[in-house]
This record gives C-alpha cells, structure tokens and sequence, in this order.
C-alpha cells in the first residue's frame, strides 16, 4: 500500500507533516531524497533508514531521525509492522541547528533517543493538528521546540574509533534495536539480543552503552515505554491491557515505571491530554519529576 502523507501545517519556519505506511513486505523502497532538511519522529511502528549499502539505522517511537537535504536514501519496515511518524521539515536558515557529525563521513550521529519530554510532545502535537485544535502560532512554536529537542538528542557524538571497527559496532547495535523495536514485548534477555547482534554478552553490553549511551535493559524499557504512549494517550484500552501489552507484568509495574520516566501516572496523563491542554500537562510532568528525585 502506497505511504499517505499530509501537509499539517506549513509555518514560515516550519513545515510539519505527517506519514503513514502499511507496507505488505519488509522489502526496501526505491531511491528518495528530502528537498529539505527532515526530521523524522515515529509516533508508531518502525522503519529503516539505508542511506549506503549495508548501512542502517532504525527508527521507532524512541527515535528521532535526521534526513539530510538531497542525501539519498531507501526506506524498508522491518516486520511489515509499518510506520506512522511526525515529519519536521526546514529550512537553511535553521541548518546550524544540525547535529555534528562527530568528524565521520558516515553521518552516525544523524539520529538521536528521545527524552520523555520530546516524546510526550511529539504525540501530543500529532493528535492536535490530526484534530485540528492547535492554532497556527501554537503549533510552529511547539514544533520548533521538538526539533530543538530532536536535535538535541543527536548531540552525543559518536566515539572515536577505527572506521571499519566502529561500522560493525554500528551494525550490530542496529540489529539489536531492530530486533527489540519490532517486539518490544518480547521477554528479551541479554542472551537473547547478544545472539541477534553476533557478539558475546559482555561484548554487548559494552558496545551498545558506548554507541547508544544507555544500557541495553533501560533501552528496552526505554522502548516498551515509547510504544505504549500512543495508547495510553489515544487508544481505547485501560492502563492494565496497556501495560500487558507492552510487555510489563502488572498495572502497578507498568505505572510505576511510567511514572518514574515521563513524571505522571498514565492515568494523570490521558486525563489531562483529554483536556487538551500541552502546557499544564508539560508542567504535571515537570512537577512530577521533582518529586521524584
């Protein structure tokens, strides 16, 4: 099935837009290219990104991507599972604003984790425009502050290696976040994801804390986290389906972790997205990590 895209607002510094694919195959596209620069949020699902052959990266609902003017790509979605994403686009006048490379010519550092924050924002700026409920003003002042906050995710750098080392490193950390980003509910085990990536444990756990900054068990977290915001947030099912779905064991788990990553239950959140109102929400979560720490 052909991808639907939509123009959600075309600001003066800003476009957004939105994607949604329901693929009937895994296999990659043809050759594309942006006109300008992009920066791609899942909300839901997954896709990969092949900008040379045999290099990917993987973007999920924990991810932003960076989509590089008249750079060429190809776009696959691993699983079939298919992708529904918020498209930031802009312009030269904000190109300063691009993450460094990290001194590489492979562009590794064109991708980023995103913070609760940059999550919470991203759904919620998607189901207003998709409702139409934000105004114009509102709405590019919102999407700046994600890019910001997309961007700034991209800021890690990459660590300083050999090329020929650091690409296998890359590889096998993209098939392990391919892996988990296409089941996040599976009971995935450091056994488990050590033999996706064709590296011993230990090896792993050292390697995918070097490249992608967190350990593998708080990226898997950090994953079934991701994925249940969209339901939690728009879906029809109560928090304890929600947590089984994602992969936690109990209500109290899955509401004990939430809480302890976006600064509100999940219960405080559908209520207060419901009312439709992003500041006093964003200031529910600020409040809540205070008293957490």
């Amino acid at each position: 099935m052909e991808p639907i895209r939509k123009i959600l607002l075309a600001g003066a510094a800003l476009q957004i837009g939105s994607f949604s694919a329901r693929p009937l195959s895994d296999a990659c596209g043809d050759i594309e290219w942006q006109n300008s620069n992009a920066v791609v949020l899942p909300v839901s699902g997954l896709f990969s990104k092949h900008d040379a052959p045999g290099r990917h990266v993987i973007g999920t609902p924990s991810h932003a991507v960076l989509f590089a003017a008249h750079a060429p790509y190809r776009i696959g979605f691993p699983g079939a599972i298919g992708d529904r994403a918020l498209i930031l686009r802009y312009g030269e006048d904000l190109a300063d604003d691009e993450p460094s490379r990290g001194g590489s010519e492979d562009g590794l550092a064109s991708y980023g984790l995103l913070s609760a924050d940059a999550m919470m924002l991203r759904n919620l700026l998607w189901s207003r425009l998709h409702r139409s409920a934000a105004d114009t003003f509102e709405s590019e002042a919102l999407g700046l502050d994600l890019l910001s906050m997309a961007l700034g995710s991209m800021r890690l750098g990459v660590p300083t290696t050999r090329r020929s080392a650091l690409l296998r490193r890359r590889h096998a950390v993209e098939r392990v976040k391919e892996a988990v980003g296409t089941a996040p509910a599976d009971k995935w085990s450091i056994a488990k994801l050590a033999k996706v990536a064709s590296l011993s444990p230990f090896h792993l756990c050292h390697v995918f804390r070097e490249m992608v900054g967190t350990s593998i068990y708080d990226y898997v977290l950090h994953e079934r986290l991701a994925h249940s915001l969209d339901a939690v947030l728009d879906g029809p099912d109560d928090v304890t389906a929600i947590a089984l779905d994602a992969g936690f064991a109990s209500h109290s788990h899955f509401t004990a972790r939430f809480r302890g990553f976006f600064g509100v239950t999940p219960t405080a959140m559908r209520r207060a997205a419901t009312a439709g109102h992003i500041a006093e929400l964003r200031k529910i979560m600020t409040a809540g990590r205070r008293q957490l720490v």
